[in-house]
């Protein structure tokens, strides 16, 4: 986690010796998983509201229910009341909501949390909510016991009490440090059993230990015995997948050992962008996730100390990064796999599809892409997205997706024929027939931009050999750019190692930069801001000209 509140973030594989150590671990991690007798059983007792049942969470009416959607610091920031409706808006199920109990941050008062859990149900948002005092346990000295924590919640018991279809309660955030993390089994174990003990049906959710990432598999060794601990079998357990997870293999791993023995797991939080610690491979996370029918949970909606992780810039949906973007509008994202729990829409699935899209319309043509629009689709529920797709004969090929009634299909080839048509869907996986389809040309490569341009660069963060860069850039003119080509030349020998909103290619120290497919529209005096990890020697000089489409920008 990285937030206002809290910046600081355990060390990962730090000497050899804790190498071979987190290498045992998980080996004995996953023998205990995979021992016969290591499977998470269904309590014997009807179940209240959300519950866990065969290592999967269901709602009371017993429908699987998979968390999608993002973190919200709302403790810091307990004005920014709009972020749970924007957040739902661009197709998020589930928010999981920052809270203090008043050991390091300013205590959320009962009165607080129950407008928070009426904030989620007026959104139709399942409501995971956490202590994050606890952060970093036995290594931050500032963090509070996991028995401060659940003395917090039995004081909300008021409040949460007849929630249990709603509310999960994750009893506190990364709860353990690097330090000795096999001490965070006792106190979790005795956590869940104090909030049962004061009659909390609530499903209930424990992070791991290690700043949240269980590097050192004691979470993944201990996991059965912890679950057993609950009398009632209502617990999920919760993985924060940063810099430590940065191998498809290790990901892959680590789910799949949840899933295979039977034991309920979230990716509770997760980042996606580069920094200094490592590179995590988001992309895997999300197809692991998506093919095993397992929640996560971005981190975060907005005002992070570290802006590059924030999704939406300055809390405004309008204004997502590159991160929300991927999040919400990438593959296996929040927009395309999110589905609403079925408590917010009648006590069984919607299994109705939309109305076919209206005929799409050309309202834009570049060498090298094209913007579309069209009729809105109906649904019963609700339309959650559309998909563009191309058509070749029988053949379909994905060219972009959007929350509304327009879209830029981008990285096309000049003076090239396209057909193109689109299907509508809703939130829970139902799709339309297609739409009529339309036929456009792209234009000729002149090489000149649609509009002025304006490109800013900043160096966020840099150390020994290396440093995280920001792009912005901004259309000046009174035209949309749609689709286009950055170049610059670096003065330092400075390499780009990792790019997230565009492609890089780099010849010596010139770059060249191709547009995403969510980066590729900037409207008039709109802007689009990349990110990037590279290399450099002592000297790490900005670049001193741009060029967008062949034509010199301004530099901020």
């Amino acid at each position: 986690m990285r937030s206002t509140g809290n910046t600081s973030r355990g060390t990962t594989r730090t000497t050899p010796l804790l190498a071979v150590a987190a290498a045992l671990a998980t080996l004995l991690g996953l023998l205990a998983l995979a021992s016969p007798t290591a499977r998470a059983q269904s309590p014997g007792a009807a179940a209240t509201g959300l519950h866990i049942s065969n290592g999967r969470l269901l709602e009371g009416n017993g429908n699987d229910f998979v968390m999608r959607g993002v973190n919200h610091a709302h403790t810091w920031y307990p004005g920014e009341t709009q972020s749970l409706a924007d957040i739902k808006a661009l197709g998020a199920n589930t928010v999981r909501v920052v809270l203090s109990d008043g050991h390091r941050w300013t205590r959320n008062s009962p009165e607080d949390v129950a407008a928070v859990v009426g904030d989620c149900k007026a959104n139709r948002l399942i409501c995971v909510l956490e202590v994050h005092d606890t952060t970093g346990y036995g290594e931050e000295a500032a963090a509070g016991t996991l028995d401060h924590a659940a003395d917090y919640w039995i004081s909300l018991k008021g409040v949460l009490a007849g929630e249990e279809d709603y509310v999960i309660v994750n009893i506190g955030n990364e709860p353990w440090g690097n330090t000795n993390p096999q001490g965070w089994t006792d106190p979790t174990i005795a956590a869940v059993k104090k909030l049962r003990a004061a009659g909390f049906q609530h499903t209930i959710m424990v992070d791991a230990p290690n700043w949240g990432q269980d590097w050192q598999g004691v979470m993944r060794a201990n996991a059965q015995s912890v679950y057993a601990a609950d009398p009632t079998g209502n617990l999920i357990f919760s993985i924060h997948m940063y810099s430590v997870f940065d191998t498809a293999q290790e990901i892959t791993d680590y789910l799949n050992a949840f899933v295979a023995a039977e034991l309920p797991l979230v990716i509770g939080e997760f980042g996606g962008p580069a920094d200094q610690w490592g590179d995590p491979d988001e992309d895997t996370m999300l197809a692991t996730a998506e093919q095993l029918d397992l929640g996560y949970l971005a981190w975060s909606w907005s005002g992070n100390t570290d802006p590059i992780l924030d999704l939406a810039i300055g809390f405004d949906p309008a204004r997502l990064s590159s991160w929300g973007q991927r999040i919400f509008h990438g593959a296996n994202g929040i927009a395309q796999t999110s589905r609403e729990a079925t408590i917010f829409g009648g006590t069984g699935p919607d299994t109705q599809a939309p109305t076919a899209p209206g005929s799409p319309v050309v309202s834009a043509v570049s060498p090298t892409s094209v913007t579309l629009g069209w009729p809105a689709a109906t649904d019963n529920v609700a339309v959650t997205g559309y998909d563009v797709v191309r058509v070749s004969g029988t053949t379909e090929t994905p060219a972009a997706s959007a929350t509304t009634t327009r879209a830029t299909v981008s990285g096309l080839t000049a003076e090239t024929t396209y057909t193109f048509a689109v299907y509508a869907k809703d939130a829970a996986g139902n799709r339309s027939p297609r739409s009529a389809a339309v036929t456009v040309t792209t234009g000729k490569d002149t090489g000149t931009p649609g509009a002025g341009c304006a490109v800013g660069y900043r160096v966020a963060h840099q150390w020994p050999g290396g440093f995280q860069g920001e792009i912005t850039i901004r259309n000046t003119g009174t035209t949309a750019v749609n689709g286009w080509t950055l170049a610059f030349t670096f003065p330092n020998g400075q390499t780009v190692t990792n790019m997230w909103g565009g492609t890089p290619a780099q010849n010596g120290a010139a770059v060249t930069v191709a547009a995403a497919s969510y980066t590729a529209a900037i409207p008039a005096s709109g802007s689009v801001t990349l990110g990037f990890t590279g290399t450099r020697s002592a000297t790490n000089t900005a670049p001193a000209a741009f060029t967008l489409n062949g034509t010199s920008c301004a530099v901020l």
